[in-house]
C-alpha cells in the first residue's frame, strides 16, 4: 500500500472536524429526505463508487444553495456533495427537485470516511472545500479539516490536472491551508499564493458563511491547487 492510499485513521481514535448538531428539520426538508434522498442520494458503503468523469466533489455544503447554483451553471459536470448535518442535506435535496438538477448527488456521511473508502484514486476533476469550520481557538486547531494527512488523501483522488479549491474567511486558517497545500508533493499552486477574483477556477456563488464573514469585516481567501 502506497502512502497516497494509506488510510487516514488507524487503531487510534480520529479527531473529527465537526460536531454533529441535530438542528430543526422543516417539514419540507423531512419530505425531501424521505422522498428525494432515495433518488439522488448515495448511501455510504465501504466500497469504491463508479465515478463518471468529469466529477467534482464538494465537502461540507452546509444548506446547499451555492452547491445547487454551481451544479445548475455546469450541467456538463457531475457533482457529489457530502454533508453530515441532516437539515442541510434535506435543504439541498429540496433544491435539487425544485431546480430539476440531474447532475448532483448527495452523501450524508463523514467526509474523511467517504474519501478513504468510496472515492477511487485519480478519479475526480475537482474538489471544493468552502468555509470549513475554522475552529478558531488555538486549542481546537487540531480539529481543522485541512491537515496534511487529509490533503494527501484528497490529492490522491484528483486526476492529473484536477483542482482542489479551498476558501476561508479566517486569515490564520488561510495561512495554515497555504502551508499544508504547498507542502503536499502531489499539488502545485495555481496562483502565486491566494487566488484572485478574476480567476475562473474560483468563480463561485457566495456562501452564507462568506456573507456573514464579510459583514463582520473578515477577508476571504481562496486557494486553488492543481494535481501534478
Amino acid at each position: 500500500m502506497s502512502i497516497n492510499d494509506a488510510p487516514i485513521s488507524n487503531h487510534h481514535r480520529r479527531i473529527r472536524s465537526y460536531v454533529t448538531r441535530a438542528g430543526r428539520i422543516s417539514a419540507a426538508q423531512q419530505r425531501a429526505l424521505d422522498e428525494i434522498m432515495p433518488r439522488h442520494g448515495i448511501p455510504y458503503a465501504p466500497s469504491s463508487l463508479a465515478i463518471t468523469p468529469p466529477t467534482v466533489l464538494e465537502i461540507g455544503f452546509g444548506m446547499g444553495e451555492p452547491t445547487a447554483e454551481i451544479a445548475a451553471q455546469r450541467p456538463d459536470v457531475q457533482f457529489i456533495g457530502i454533508e453530515v448535518h441532516t437539515p442541510g442535506v434535506g435543504a439541498l435535496l429540496k433544491l435539487i427537485e425544485e431546480r430539476n438538477l440531474k447532475n448532483l448527488r448527495v452523501i450524508q456521511h463523514d467526509a474523511v470516511e467517504v474519501i478513504e473508502n468510496m472515492i477511487p484514486l485519480a478519479s475526480l476533476a475537482g474538489i471544493h472545500v468552502y468555509f470549513p469550520d475554522p475552529w478558531h481557538k488555538a486549542r481546537h486547531n487540531k480539529r481543522r479539516l485541512i491537515q496534511p494527512e487529509f490533503v494527501r488523501q484528497l490529492a490522491a483522488r484528483l486526476a492529473p490536472g484536477g483542482y482542489l479549491h479551498c476558501a476561508t474567511d479566517w486569515e490564520d486558517y488561510a495561512l495554515q491551508m497555504l502551508e499544508v497545500l504547498t507542502n503536499e508533493p502531489l499539488l502545485v499552486n495555481h496562483c502565486d499564493q491566494y487566488s484572485t477574483p478574476d480567476n475562473p477556477l474560483t468563480s463561485r456563488p457566495q456562501t452564507k458563511f462568506e456573507r456573514r464573514g464579510l459583514r463582520l469585516g473578515h477577508g476571504v481567501w481562496d486557494l486553488v491547487f492543481l494535481r501534478r
